[in-house]
C-alpha cells in the first residue's frame, strides 16, 4: 500500500491534476528495481471499483517492483488514456484492456454455470491489448450496456432499501458519486456495497459498535473480519466492511443481468474488428479456496472440454487465469488443454482492494514464464501492431 498522502494526491477528482501531481512526485520518488517476473495484467481502477485512480495504479504498481502493469476495468476502457499517460511519466511499459460479461446464449454453454458466481449463462471475458487508436470504438460499443446496467443497479438499490431499517440509499446521491460514471466508468455491485458500508458507518459507527450492529442484523463475523472492524484507524475501513457485505447481501439483492450483457459472438466480432485479444477468464471449481475469498462452489471444471470447444467455435483465441487462485491440478489441466487447442494464455490477479499486493509471487515459478512472455507480446502488439498469436 502506497503512502496515503501520495495516494490522496494521485486520487484527486481531476485526471489532469492527478497526472500533474504524478509528475511532481516522480521528481523525488525512489522506485525499487523492477523485477522481470512481476507482471500484472488485471488491475482495476476507479473506473470500475478500486482505491486507485489510473494514475495511482501505475505509481503503486511500479512502487511495488512491477516491471509492467495492465488496466482492466468492468464495462469500461475510459481510464486507459490516463493509465497510458501515467505510465509514460513513470517510464513503465503497460498494456490496456477491459473486462465484460457476455451472454452465452446460442452456444453449448447456454444456461450453464461457467465463471460467474452470481448467474448462469453469463461469462466473464477480458479484452486484452486494445490498440490505442481503438479506445473510442470500444467505449462506444459498451456505452449502452453501461446504461442498461444502471437500470439493474437501481433495482438492486430498491432491494437493499427493503432489507434494513433506517437505511435508505439514493442511487444518484449515494452511489454514482463513488464512481467515475460521469467520465465513462462502470458501476458495479461493489459500488452498491460501498455505499451501503458508508451508510452503515454513519448509522452505527465503527469498532465494537459496528460489530454489535452487524450481529444485530444477523451477520456472523470471522475472527479476521472482527479484527478488521475493530481497526478503526485503518483509512479504508469501509472497504473492509464492503467485503463483509458483499458476501452477505449481494445474493439477497442480486437481479439477473440481461440487457447489459452482449452476446459472446458480438464481443468476439468487436475484438476481431479492432484487432484486440478476447480471453475467457477461467475460474475453476472452488472447494477450499486457495486465496480464502471464494466460497465452495462448482464452476466450469466438470465440462471444461465444452468450454474449450465453445471458445474455438466462437473465435475466442485465449484464456486468462490467476495462478494463485487455483490448485496445481487445475492449472495443469487448463494449461494442457490450452496447449492442445492452440489457445494463447494470459494472466493477472485482479486488484480492487487496498489490502492487496500488486505482486503475483507465483510468477517467480519458472512454470509460468510463458505468462511473462505473453505480457510482452501484448505490449508489443499495442505499440507496433505485431500479431500476438
Amino acid at each position: 500500500m502506497i503512502d496515503i498522502n501520495i495516494l490522496n494526491k494521485l486520487n484527486v477528482p481531476d485526471a489532469e491534476k492527478r497526472l500533474a501531481n504524478l509528475r511532481e512526485e516522480v521528481k523525488t520518488a525512489v522506485f525499487p528495481e523492477a523485477v522481470p517476473e512481476y507482471i500484472n495484467n488485471h488491475i482495476h481502477t476507479t473506473y470500475s471499483f478500486s482505491p486507485y485512480s489510473p494514475t495511482a495504479a501505475v505509481y503503486a504498481a511500479r512502487m511495488e517492483g512491477l516491471c509492467t502493469a495492465g488496466i482492466i476495468d468492468h464495462d469500461s476502457i475510459s481510464g486507459a488514456r490516463e493509465f497510458l499517460k501515467a505510465a509514460e511519466i513513470i517510464d513503465m511499459p503497460v498494456t490496456i484492456g477491459m473486462e465484460c460479461r457476455a451472454s452465452m446464449d446460442g452456444t453449448i454453454l447456454e444456461g450453464k454455470r461457467t465463471n460467474n458466481p452470481d448467474q448462469v449463462g453469463i461469462s466473464y471475458m477480458t479484452i486484452q491489448s486494445v490498440p490505442h487508436d481503438k479506445i473510442d470504438e470500444v467505449d462506444a460499443f459498451f456505452k449502452p450496456y453501461r446504461k442498461a446496467r444502471d437500470i439493474r443497479n437501481r433495482k438492486m438499490i430498491e432491494k437493499i432499501n427493503s432489507l434494513l431499517d433506517g437505511i435508505k440509499l439514493d442511487y444518484e446521491k449515494d452511489v454514482l458519486p463513488l464512481s467515475e460514471s460521469k467520465n465513462g466508468g462502470g458501476v458495479t455491485e461493489r459500488h452498491l456495497m460501498y455505499a451501503l458500508a458508508k451508510a452503515m458507518v454513519k448509522k452505527a459507527g465503527k469498532g465494537q459498535k459496528m460489530i454489535d450492529y452487524l450481529t444485530e442484523i444477523g451477520l456472523n463475523l470471522s475472527e479476521k473480519q472482527t479484527n478488521q472492524m475493530l481497526d478503526t484507524a485503518y483509512p479504508f475501513y469501509e472497504y473492509d466492511l464492503l467485503g463483509i457485505l458483499k458476501g452477505a447481501f449481494v445474493p439477497q439483492i442480486y437481479v439477473d443481468a440481461t440487457d447489459e450483457c452482449p452476446n459472446v459472438t458480438e464481443v468476439a466480432a468487436l475484438c476481431d474488428r479492432i484487432d484486440a485479444l478476447l480471453c475467457y477468464a477461467y475460474l475453476g471449481d472452488v472447494t477450499s479456496s486457495v486465496t480464502g475469498d471464494k466460497k465452495a462452489q462448482k464452476f466450469e471444471d466438470d465440462y471444461l472440454d465444452d468450454v474449450i470447444k465453445c471458445l474455438k467455435d466462437t473465435g475466442i483465441k485465449a484464456v486468462t487465469y490467476m495462478p494463485t487462485r487455483n490448485t496445481p491440478e487445475q492449472l495443469q489441466r487448463l494449461r494442457s488443454l490450452c496447449d492442445e487447442n492452440g489457445l494463447f494464455q494470459v494472466s493477472g490477479e485482479d486488484i480492487n482492494s487496498p489490502r492487496q499486493s500488486f505482486v503475483i509471487k507465483a510468477m517467480e515459478n519458472p512454470l509460468f514464464s510463458n505468462l511473462i512472455d505473453a505480457t510482452w507480446k501484448l505490449i508489443e502488439h499495442e505499440k507496433t501492431g505485431k500479431p500476438i498469436i
